[in-house]
């Protein structure tokens, strides 16, 4: 049975004809660039962007469209060949390399961290220690003590157990830095090797993983930062290198993973989700996490800033290395979003289809007939059971109709659009799933 949704006007058209997604060499310092005015960006307004990152202590700063470099600047001594830290942000790419190691047959996610680690690698009883997962290391959801006197400390002692695997969400830093201790018994290499020889050697990515303390952390240049996220908004695939072919886990880690932060999925964290979470804290704070940014944004964040921030619908990469823009907190969350308000007053609203249907198995939407003066069908398939909320926006921006939140199951649904109480002209559509946001152009002509 077609659902009605009366005086809704959808007509769609074609948006304008977009680049494929560019992957530089893997040697050499070869990448094509793009001018942001060619993309229709306000130009007038980056030295601003510029002076607020200078202000915030920022060394490296690179914005990508569809792969091409539409800005790149370096403050002070800082150059393109400068290596920096990712801090946490390099959880990010551990959660990658897991994924790879699981699609290998190395390991199984889903299996007890002893598996790997041997018995007593926590003080916890047997029992619950045999409970806790990878997956749960991966979905901050060990049930372990981050309120230990020093929760990057690894050794048995002080990993204690607190609650039940799954049952408490807490950014811990040992559970997490244990993995590189996983990937190592799991594949019969060391972290950096497996590193070097899955991904570093696929994508030209350079850096090395250094000791620091308690911590593993990874250091490279900026511009190996902007790969790693160029390979995140193709789904794991290197130009025609498929890295990960496991589409399900790619899915798992960039979509809430649990319900306790939905703002979190393995090891990134999302924007655009119905609450949040933060470190050190038991608080659930209401709404999206950057809410200037792009709500289908992904991000890889770290302390003092470390910043990687990927955009399918807009088809951006965004990457900022520096010290701390303001306190030290462990992920820059609120620096992030004021940087998004000086991004969004450049970048402007406009999708980039290629980016977004690249980055999700995307619904298949089409409307016949189109044009129409009075009555049109959105046929929309979709790959699983989801919910699925439709917005239209006139051309100024402004929210006109909405279907909210409806429950769709697998398979071909229509929505049939009367558009007698419309007038003529252009509007766009939404159509947001769990798993990102499709955005096109419609017309409605009488």
């Amino acid at each position: 049975m077609p659902i009605v949704l009366a005086c809704l006007v959808l007509a769609c058209v074609t948006l304008p004809a977009q680049q494929p997604l560019y992957f530089p060499p893997l040697a050499g310092s070869s990448w094509e660039t793009v001018a942001p005015a060619s993309l229709g960006w306000q130009t007038n307004r980056i030295d601003s962007l510029l002076a607020f990152l200078q202000q915030r202590n920022t060394k490296a700063f690179l914005v990508l469209h569809n792969g091409r470099i539409a800005i790149e600047h370096y403050f002070g001594t800082f150059t393109r060949d400068s290596l920096w830290y990712w801090a946490s942000a390099g959880k990010s790419v551990t959660a990658f390399l897991v994924g790879m190691a699981q699609q290998d047959g190395s390991l199984s996610i889903h299996a007890p961290t002893a598996t790997y680690l041997g018995s007593k690698w926590t003080s916890c009883s047997a029992d619950q220690e045999q409970r806790i997962t990878i997956w749960h290391q991966l979905t901050m959801t060990s049930g372990l003590d981050d309120g230990v006197a020093n929760p990057d400390c690894t050794e048995p002692q002080c990993l204690v157990c607190r609650a039940e695997p799954g049952s408490r969400w807490a950014y811990h830093n040992a559970p997490y830095t244990l993995l590189s201790s996983v990937l190592e018994a799991a594949t019969g290499k060391s972290f950096n090797t497996y590193f070097a020889q899955t991904l570093k050697a696929r994508t030209g990515m350079t850096g090395l993983w250094i000791k620091s303390g308690d911590n593993i952390v990874l250091i490279s240049n900026a511009r190996s930062m902007a790969r790693f996220g160029l390979l995140i908004l193709n789904r794991g695939i290197w130009a025609d290198d498929t890295l990960l072919s496991d589409t399900a886990y790619v899915r798992q880690m960039l979509t809430p993973s649990q319900s306790l932060n939905p703002s979190y999925g393995y090891l990134w964290w999302l924007n655009g989700q119905r609450a949040f979470m933060l470190p050190r804290a038991q608080y659930v704070f209401p709404g999206p996490l950057m809410p200037h940014a792009p709500p289908d944004m992904v991000a890889a964040l770290g302390k003092n800033g470390q910043i990687l921030n990927v955009v399918p619908s807009r088809g951006v990469i965004v990457v900022r290395m520096g010290e701390a823009p303001d306190t030290a907190a462990e992920v820059t969350t609120v620096f992030n979003d004021e940087m998004w308000q000086y991004l969004s007053g450049i970048i402007g609203q406009q999708t980039s289809s290629v980016a977004a249907e690249l980055f999700w198995p995307a619904p298949n939407l089409d409307c016949f007939p189109n044009p129409f003066d009075q009555a049109t069908t959105i046929r929309l398939s979709l790959p699983q059971r989801e919910h699925v909320t439709l917005k239209v926006f006139d051309v100024l921006g402004r929210e006109v109709a909405t279907l909210a939140n409806s429950m769709f199951d697998a398979g071909e649904h229509r929505i049939e659009v009367e558009a007698t109480c419309w007038a003529p002209g252009m509007y766009r559509y939404q159509i947001i799933t769990h798993h990102g946001i499709l955005q096109r152009l419609m017309v409605v002509v009488k």
